[in-house]
């Protein structure tokens, strides 16, 4: 693949990317889109309905334990490019969420719905989740974890190098803030259906699991140093004061 062939690819992917989360925000908040998790698909059996949107959550799950494996991607970058085995990864990602948006089978029984203003400030919430989402990956460098910066190292016939990670910010506080993020915006229902609920908790045992295997990864790699970063901060919810960085290292959501 030509140099200029590779970063087209990888632009192509980002906008992707950035499509299919503009829409996830809208399908998990009920804004403007025509399909989000508590309407607009097909209506049916309510068992039927939770077994295929677990079966959708855990296709996204099996993907994303599969793929970000180091072991599954030195296998892979024998068969594709490196620089571009990041979008890859993102564009797979963005074609099962939109077979989720498509396929999603909603359950309208609603289990709560709060009254205003009480509403509004859970909605926002749920905004404020999603901007913990967007920030955290700037923080680790959003466009290295969505393949843009491998496709234009590539490009400038540059090598790549892993930038390391620098303890700041939201890091202080939490190990994991973009997950942190993603609970937040998932729970902060204004109106709880059975739909909203079964997305939300079915999700939140995909990071639980996926976290405890991130994290032996991580430990492996990096050994005393992420360690160390594991006994002062906080894996999942920002409790405590925040901590003192260490030695930069290497953190991938």
């Amino acid at each position: 693949m030509s140099r200029l062939l590779t970063l087209l690819f990888g632009v192509t992917g980002y906008a992707i990317f950035f499509a299919t989360f503009l829409y996830l925000i809208g399908f998990v908040s009920g804004l403007i889109v025509p399909i989000t998790v508590d309407g607009g698909g097909t209506v049916g059996d309510p068992l039927a309905a939770v077994l295929i949107d677990v079966a959708l959550i855990g296709l996204f799950g099996v993907q994303h334990t599969i793929m970000a494996r180091p072991a599954f991607k030195r296998w892979w970058t024998t068969i594709v490019p490196e620089p571009i085995e990041r979008t890859i990864f993102m564009l797979v990602t963005c074609a099962i969420f939109a077979t989720m948006f498509w396929c999603w089978r909603p359950i309208d029984t609603v289990l709560w719905s709060l009254p205003e203003p009480l509403a509004s400030t859970v909605l926002g919430v749920g905004f404020l989740g999603w901007g913990i989402v967007l920030l955290s990956t700037f923080l680790i460098d959003h466009f290295d974890l969505f393949g843009l910066r491998q496709t234009w190292l590539a490009f400038r016939g540059q090598p790549y190098t892993q930038k390391p990670f620098q303890e700041r910010s939201l890091y202080r506080f939490v190990r994991h803030p973009l997950m942190f993020g993603f609970l937040l915006a998932f729970w902060a229902a204004p109106t709880m259906t059975a739909s909203r609920l079964v997305f939300a908790a079915t999700y939140t045992v995909y990071i639980v699991l996926a976290l405890f295997i991130e994290e032996r990864d991580l430990v492996g790699l990096h050994g005393n140093a992420y360690r160390e970063y594991q006994r002062r901060v906080p894996k999942l919810l920002p409790l405590g004061r925040p901590a003192r960085g260490s030695d930069p290292i290497a953190v991938a959501e």
